[in-house]
């Protein structure tokens, strides 16, 4: 960020002529946020705000060519005006109309567009953005479906984003089933019919050696944070090559959604390696790559090639999301480079720490410890096997020592039970083997083990059957049962099963979203262990203090500040989540907690610390409130000098 407070030509070549001779070009990492460093240069004062710089040189600069350029942004200084925070846009007439990141629509005020050639080119009318929430609403209420209402608020995004992150952020609760799980499920099925205009940048195993030259194209230089996929596992619908596009699209547009993150600091990417969906294959409307999937090194030196460009062009600081990787590259990779490089795995951390979360405010209802527990997982998949290993870890934390905890977990896969005696277990799924016969019965697992809680992310629909809820209810007086798979069709059982087949006795979350469940006045509303009350938060926290790394203790952090911010009046309704309206609030203090946690463990850069780390993070968030383009005028008062 490069804000210059009186500016000239001969000061800009000042300047670069000085940070190249100090530094030896402008390609050193931008790293941003922390130090103040000012240059005393003729006619010219200019405050650089930079994150992280302490990692280099303990007071430096990251400087990045669009630091030169003429738009200038002062959203970060105090206004007079009322409008909003002065913006001074680099275009002018139709084409501000055709940039989403500046375009206001009829909330352009008169003396705004006949400044900014904008007369005539818009209804002579003049609406709040308030008025047009409202109109949007009115409009997405007319869609007959759901996936109508997600194609319209993608070209709302695409024309006004401002204005869409507005209406996200009012109306985040109902929107949130249509941007994300269930609906950016169909929409990624569909994603060839509904390609209508690029957002992200798609490169293939064939641009190998050229990745770099392929992230120059994307038009903004300041990256904070990268989600990418591979499709190959997209939610419960497995290979949907490189029509996954769909789901880092909509996992970064939570995070401006949830947790406030400038929109501009986020790329989402595919990398599209083909696909083993012949169905795809056979598709002529496919917008991919159509060949089998690339393995073996070729893989994996295209990822590393990607994740190193990454870093060369955004800093080394720069949060790479791992999204929705096949079962065999997620755990491989985010081992490989979790120590390196600021990265995470939602499917794995990110679903851990949610779940884990709902687990500890389940505790508040069943009046025990999470050691008390005994837990039966159907599917050991990427998500079964991050949560059965952050629960490890919290018990770990209590005192259980971690061999004791693994004792506590039972884990099934698609070949049945994880024992000893089976052959073809990965390192992940030994540490929850057990020495039992082997069985491909749930049911029987149930009736042997008696665990207190059942959670399933195997994407087998109807799998929590009504004899193994009245079993788990004849062995508990509260049983914890998890039915997380996405989308809702996938799901393990419906919240209505649930409480219906254990008499009201179940302490229920879901992935998906369920409708409250009346039984004759006796109201539970079943909470969404939705993976976007955490990630968001995470990177949002993670971005702030510059942590150089995301461990398992970070989500833990997290999952355990989200089971906090549950209330009483949540808990009298059965919901183990706090409500999702109120999810911006609720991502600025796990944030504050996964900060503080970076500072514990000495993984944040930004020094020194902050004395009040919640203002330090609302400092950071994004405004939705359209700026003004005029900047504030006055008169000089010579009335004295007269």
């Amino acid at each position: 960020h490069c804000t210059p407070i009186y500016w000239s030509s001969y000061s800009e070549r000042k300047l670069s002529s000085g940070i190249n001779a100090e530094y030896g070009g402008f390609g050193f990492p931008n790293q941003s946020l922390t130090a103040f460093y000012s240059l005393r240069l003729f006619r010219c004062c200019l405050v650089m705000l930079a994150k992280n710089v302490s990692r280099y040189v303990g007071a430096g600069v990251a400087v990045s060519g669009a630091m030169l350029r003429p738009r200038v942004q002062l959203s970060g200084f105090s206004s007079n005006s009322s409008q909003g925070p002065l913006s001074v846009p680099d275009k002018f007439g139709i084409d501000l109309l055709r940039d989403p990141n500046f375009n206001k629509g009829m909330a352009t005020t008169l003396q705004e567009r006949q400044t900014m050639g904008l007369h005539g080119l818009l209804p002579p009318n003049f609406i709040s953005q308030d008025d047009q929430v409202e109109r949007c609403m009115n409009h997405l209420s007319a869609k007959p479906n759901d996936l109508e209402k997600y194609i319209y608020l993608c070209s709302l995004q695409d024309r006004n984003e401002r204005l869409f992150f507005r209406l996200l952020k009012d109306h985040l609760e109902e929107l949130m089933p249509v941007i994300y799980t269930p609906t950016v499920g169909l929409a990624c099925q569909k994603y060839g019919v509904l390609f209508r205009r690029p957002r992200g940048l798609f490169i293939t195993i064939h641009d190998k050696g050229h990745i770099y030259d392929i992230l120059k194209n994307w038009p903004v230089k300041n990256v904070k944070a990268v989600c990418f996929t591979d499709g190959e596992r997209i939610l419960g619908l497995g290979d949907q090559g490189c029509q996954g596009m769909g789901i880092p699209v909509g996992k970064l547009a939570l995070y401006t959604g949830c947790a406030a993150i400038n929109p501009q600091h986020c790329l989402p990417v595919t990398l599209d390696v083909g696909t083993n969906n012949e169905a795809l294959l056979n598709d002529p409307m496919y917008i991919g790559l159509r060949h089998k999937r690339v393995t073996g090194k070729a893989y994996n030196d295209f990822i590393d090639e990607f994740i190193m460009a990454c870093k060369a062009r955004y800093g080394s600081s720069v949060l790479m999301h791992f999204e929705d990787f096949g079962n065999k590259h997620a755990f491989r990779l985010l081992s490989k480079y979790i120590k390196n490089t600021c990265c995470f795995n939602d499917d794995i951390q990110g679903t851990a720490s949610v779940a884990l979360a709902g687990i500890l405010g389940s505790l508040r209802i069943t009046k025990n410890k999470i050691g008390d527990h005994t837990f039966v997982f159907l599917g050991a998949g990427e998500a079964n096997l991050g949560i059965a290993t952050l629960i490890s870890l919290k018990m770990e934390k209590e005192g259980i020592p971690i061999e004791e905890a693994y004792k506590k977990i039972y884990m099934m896969d698609s070949r049945g039970l994880l024992v000893n005696s089976r052959t073809d277990l990965t390192e992940h799924k030994t540490h929850f083997a057990k020495d039992m016969a082997p069985t491909k019965s749930l049911e029987e697992v149930v009736k042997t083990v008696k665990p207190t809680a059942l959670i399933g992310a195997a994407a087998q629909p109807k799998t929590f059957t009504k004899e193994i809820i009245e079993e788990m209810t004849r062995n508990n007086e509260r049983p914890i049962i998890f039915a997380l798979s996405n989308p809702t069709s996938k799901s393990e059982c419906s919240a209505e099963e649930a409480y219906k087949w254990s008499n009201n006795k179940a302490v229920f979350a879901s992935g998906s979203p369920f409708p409250v469940y009346n039984d004759n006045g006796v109201v539970f509303e079943p909470g969404q262990g939705n993976n976007a009350y955490i990630f968001p938060a995470v990177a949002l926290g993670v971005m702030c203090c510059g942590s150089i790394s995301i461990p398992d203790d970070l989500f833990l952090q997290a999952a355990e500040a989200l089971s906090n911010l549950v209330s009483e009046k949540d808990i009298a309704v059965g919901r183990v989540y706090p409500r999702l309206a109120d999810i911006q609030e609720i991502s600025v203090q796990i944030a504050v907690s996964v900060i503080e946690k970076a500072y514990d463990l000495n993984l944040a850069t930004v020094y020194p610390k902050p004395e009040n780390l919640e203002q330090f993070v609302r400092d950071q968030l994004y405004n939705t409130d359209y700026p003004t383009f005029i900047p504030d005028t006055y008169e000089y008062d010579m009335s004295e000098f007269q």
